[in-house]
């Protein structure tokens, strides 16, 4: 028996959706029987179907119409909204990409599908490519060898006209509410989705390390010509580079790149080429599975889902990186020119110079715009700007001295990624479970109420709550003493222009053995308000436990599949026994790899550690966990920390025994 289907956007978009439904109607799979639009459709646009019923009201349709399927095709926006609305009266939706508009709004559908227990499907068509699962055979198999990276590219051509169209179009939000219609996270978002689902690494867990160019040559919020690129779980580095502003439209493609060959999907033809050294290259067209069609056959017969909404994950990191991070930048006006459609446009559009060429060669370098020399990108990038630490002459960690970070974020420099000797990265930048949890870095949440730390304050008898709090520590002067395995650098901590806090902080790098290394954290913080001032914390305004603040390192989380990190000290085991407690140190080890964090002075040993391991993995310092911490005017206080960075998941003895080393370092140091 065919299934009833309504179709909530029927216009733009939606009459792609419009004439599948009446592919599949023909076919006998199922049947329209309600539209919701804002304006009923006309006679002629409905063509072909039995006069289904119209309503602007999605519940009030669903229920009149007994509909299994709601086929949502609405602005991005809407869609948490809408797909809720149709979980709630028992309906599955298959819902068009991007899933929702902010990574929130992503776990608030989570939870509502969970709790209807109704199927959701994300109209990412590509991953219903038969290629897909093709090319990770071939991957699997080593046909091409070892995975070096992946690269997506997509240059496509769209007129001024695209952004007049309907009012979100290029918007970053609208009348306050998320839109993040930008190239990356719309139009050519199946690029995005295409290389993780490539590497299997679509979920939210799986990936790190998220890096962003993003630019707009029109006049629009977001950004129409980007590059982005991460590093998944697996270690795989992904690049995409995608403009709307190319000189002609191009077919996007993903490529694998591997020691011994390489294979490129067109993603849009199902079109694979694999090239293997030594053999001639093969071209092969693969058919593709239908995601409204695999929706049916979920419901009718079980078949597993092509695309739920947790295998988006990864995508919806992305998009809040995105939506959390800077506004595009505006090229400059000598990087595009404007075309007036008479080369064979649609209409007057702008074409920045040089880059259909130059998103081919991110793809094939895995490379970003800034990297590969685009003038334009050096000099409109929002890209923060890093320095690199060393162990003898050994890269072990970025330092971004000045992060480009919006405000709630309350911007700071930070470490990441930081890497074992062996190359695991024991870091995590921008998680989607706390966006201001930034690798390593020195984070205050209150002091004298201005915010430190980033995301909400926690306010006495109200909770977390988003206030207009935020401060910045901003990068003043590197002393000369630096050198490549030691950094100082001077710090302004500031609020709208006041400085409350000078900081002299200093990063030093240790050797320990062949599979270790320490780093050595110091901060001397001064008041320079010109009045008392004090530190406080969550826990000092009232959240019980929660008082952070001081040195924090986010570590990342572990696959789903593996054991959540273990935390533990030379006598107590357990974020439970190991929270608040001051031990001489104190070990956080996960898959591959352990962190070892010790106090480097007296003042600092007598902090309590801030310990999670449950609902992430991260271990900081308190400097005020009960009380708040005066700081009187002109007086300053010191912190240091020294933590090993080790290969291997270590137990008790082997992590006291680096711990030992590690203080050997350090007085080394201080002598």
């Amino acid at each position: 028996m065919s299934l009833p289907v309504v179709l909530a956007g029927a216009r733009g978009h939606g009459r792609s959706h419009l004439r599948n439904i009446r592919r599949l109607e023909q076919s006998g799979l199922v049947r329209l029987v309600g539209v919701c639009e804002l304006d009923p459709l006309s006679p002629a646009e409905l063509e072909g179907f039995d006069a289904p019923e119209q309503s602007a009201d999605l519940g009030e349709l669903l229920d009149r119409t007994a509909a299994r399927i709601a086929v949502v095709c609405t602005p991005i926006h809407t869609h948490t909204d809408l797909a809720l609305t149709a979980a709630a009266h028992g309906v599955h939706t298959l819902l068009e990409k991007p899933t929702t508009a902010s990574y929130p709004e992503f776990e608030r559908l989570l939870a509502g599908l969970d709790k209807s227990g109704t199927a959701c499907q994300i109209g990412f068509q590509s991953l219903g490519s038969h290629a897909v699962d093709a090319i990770r055979e071939l991957v699997l198999d080593g046909a091409i060898g070892r995975v070096r990276g992946i690269g997506a590219a997509g240059a496509w051509v769209r007129d001024e006209a695209y952004y007049r169209r309907v009012p979100w179009a290029g918007r970053r939000s609208l009348d306050g509410r998320d839109v993040v219609d930008g190239v990356l996270t719309n139009p050519l978002a199946h690029a995005v989705a295409t290389a993780l689902r490539l590497d299997g690494s679509d979920r939210a867990e799986d990936i790190s390390g998220i890096e962003l160019e993003q630019f707009r040559a029109n006049d629009i919020e977001a950004d129409d010509t980007s590059c982005l690129r991460l590093r998944t779980a697996r270690s795989t580095p992904v690049t995409v580079a995608v403009t709307l502003c190319a000189e002609r439209n191009a077919e996007p493609y993903v490529v694998v790149h591997g020691t011994e060959g390489r294979i490129t999907l067109w993603y849009k033809q199902d079109r694979v080429r694999v090239e293997r050294r030594g053999r001639e290259p093969a071209e092969t067209v693969y058919g593709r599975t239908d995601l409204l069609e695999n929706l049916v056959a979920h419901l009718d017969q079980g078949a597993e889902l092509l695309v739920p909404p947790h295998r988006t994950g990864a995508f919806m990191r992305i998009l809040e990186a995105v939506r959390t991070g800077p506004s595009p930048a505006p090229l400059p006006a000598d990087a595009w020119y404007g075309a007036d459609g008479s080369d064979g446009g649609t209409g007057p559009r702008r074409i920045v110079k040089g880059v259909d060429a130059l998103v081919a060669r991110s793809a094939e370098n895995l490379a970003t715009f800034a990297e590969l020399g685009a003038d334009w990108a050096a000099r409109a990038a929002t890209s923060p700007e890093t320095t690199v630490l060393r162990l003898a002459g050994r890269p072990v960690a970025d330092y971004v001295h000045r992060p480009r970070l919006p405000a709630t974020l309350s911007p700071r420099p930070y470490l990441h990624p930081v890497r074992t000797l062996g190359g695991l990265v024991v870091t995590e930048l921008r998680p989607a479970d706390h966006a201001h949890h930034l690798g390593v870095s020195m984070a205050v949440p209150d002091v004298a109420g201005v915010n430190f730390w980033g995301g909400r304050t926690y306010v006495r008898d109200r909770g977390p709550v988003a206030l207009d709090n935020h401060g910045v520590q901003e990068h003043t002067d590197w002393l000369e003493t630096d050198t490549p395995d030691s950094r100082t650098q001077e710090l302004s901590w500031t609020r709208e222009g006041r400085e409350l806090l000078s900081e002299r902080r200093t990063i030093r790098t240790h050797p320990l053995s062949e599979d270790a290394w320490a780093l050595d954290f110091t901060s001397t913080l001064t008041n320079v308000s010109g009045a008392d001032l004090s530190i406080g914390s969550p826990a000092t305004n009232g959240r019980p436990g929660a008082g952070y603040g001081g040195f924090f390192w986010r570590a990342p989380k572990e696959g789903a599949s593996d054991p959540r990190p273990e935390v533990f000290t030379a006598t107590a085991s357990g974020e439970d026994a190991v929270h608040g407690s001051t031990a001489e140190w104190l070990a956080l080890a996960g898959q591959g790899w352990t962190l070892v964090f010790a106090g480097g002075d007296e003042e600092t040993r007598r902090d309590p550690w801030f310990v999670r391991t449950g609902q992430y993995p991260g271990v900081g310092s308190s400097l005020a966990r009960e009380r708040r911490l005066p700081l009187a005017a002109g007086a300053g206080l010191s912190r240091r920390i020294v933590t090993v960075v080790a290969d291997g998941r270590l137990d008790r003895p082997a992590a006291a025994a680096l711990a030992a080393l590690a203080a050997r370092a350090r007085e080394v140091a201080a002598s």
